[in-house]
């Protein structure tokens, strides 16, 4: 069985628009952006869906914002622990 490739997690909307939006994608490599992006999402809950119009129709304006906020929260927690990290291993070095 293989599901239909629709669908998807709304939060990867969010994440991206928030990158694109603060311009992260300008100051960070693809592959720091990969990363950011894996541990951000795994902090994040699932919301799946089929179609970006369902939640223009049926998402709550609130709820939204909740989402958003969910977003940026999850995104400075994980640049700073990326930064953490990158400080730790150039102390190694």
């Amino acid at each position: 069985m293989q599901l239909n490739d629709d669908i998807h997690n709304y939060y990867e909307k969010l994440v991206l628009e928030y990158i694109i939006a603060n311009r992260l994608d300008k100051r960070f490599s693809t592959e720091f952006l990969s990363d950011l992006c894996c541990i951000v999402l795994n902090q994040l809950p699932s919301k799946y869906i089929r179609h970006e119009v369902d939640m223009a129709f049926y998402l709550p304006v609130a709820e939204r914002y909740e989402m958003e906020m969910n977003v940026r929260e999850s995104i400075g927690r994980a640049l700073e622990f990326m930064d953490s990290k990158e400080l730790r291993e150039n102390e190694i070095e």
